[in-house]
């Protein structure tokens, strides 16, 4: 079964996506369909409008679907951190070699997380799996409640004490091109960073 390919009206990629409003038009990604849409929209006339009777189905939206892998939770006042889930939102494509994009805006109410990407582990041995840190600078500047589970696993011997909530992700590789899912086992590594932080 062979399948019908078009150029995309952005890129020129082949593509099997169309406008589904007047289904004369295609597209490789919900992006180029959007980034086109201002010019599209004045010859873009609905099938039915056109006085075509519909004989394809029209495919659906193309939607991506979020991905979850676990992270790993240091709450400020809880004493011991925990595995949590986190929803990552796919950007680009995955040829594209984007990262996902975590969606943990409700761990951080108090500011916009930074991040710090954790490359190095146990005595500066390179990490197989970066982890990826976020945390809320606002908490360390001001001052906020020590973080006890940061505070529990550094025995409380780090040079500078951690503030607020943090959390860390774990890359799926050296290439940071998505996040595979975070474990107790990647404690030893976060505790030795955290205890070196200054």
């Amino acid at each position: 079964m062979s399948l019908i390919t078009h150029p995309c009206a952005v890129c020129g990629h082949t593509t099997t996506l169309w406008c589904s409003r007047c289904q004369s038009i295609w597209y490789c990604s919900p992006d180029h369909l959007q980034g086109d849409w201002p010019r599209h929209k004045r010859e873009c006339v609905p099938v039915s409008a056109a006085g075509h009777p519909s004989t394809i189905a029209t495919p659906p939206p193309v939607q991506q679907q979020l991905v979850q892998v676990t992270a790993i939770l240091f709450a400020p006042e809880e004493d011991r951190s925990r595995l949590i889930t986190v929803q990552c939102r796919p950007q680009g494509t995955a040829s594209q070699g984007m990262c996902p994009m975590p969606l943990a805006q409700d761990y951080f109410t108090e500011s916009v997380p930074n991040t710090i990407i954790l490359t190095q582990g146990l005595n500066g041995e390179p990490l197989r799996f970066p982890l990826h840190i976020w945390y809320c600078p606002k908490a360390l500047q001001r001052g906020s409640p020590v973080n006890r589970a940061i505070h529990r696993i550094t025995s409380g011997a780090a040079a500078k004490a951690w503030c607020g909530t943090v959390i860390v992700l774990k890359f799926n590789g050296s290439r940071r091109q998505g996040y595979s899912d975070a474990s107790t086992n990647d404690l030893p590594a976060l505790s030795a960073y955290f205890l070196a932080y200054k």
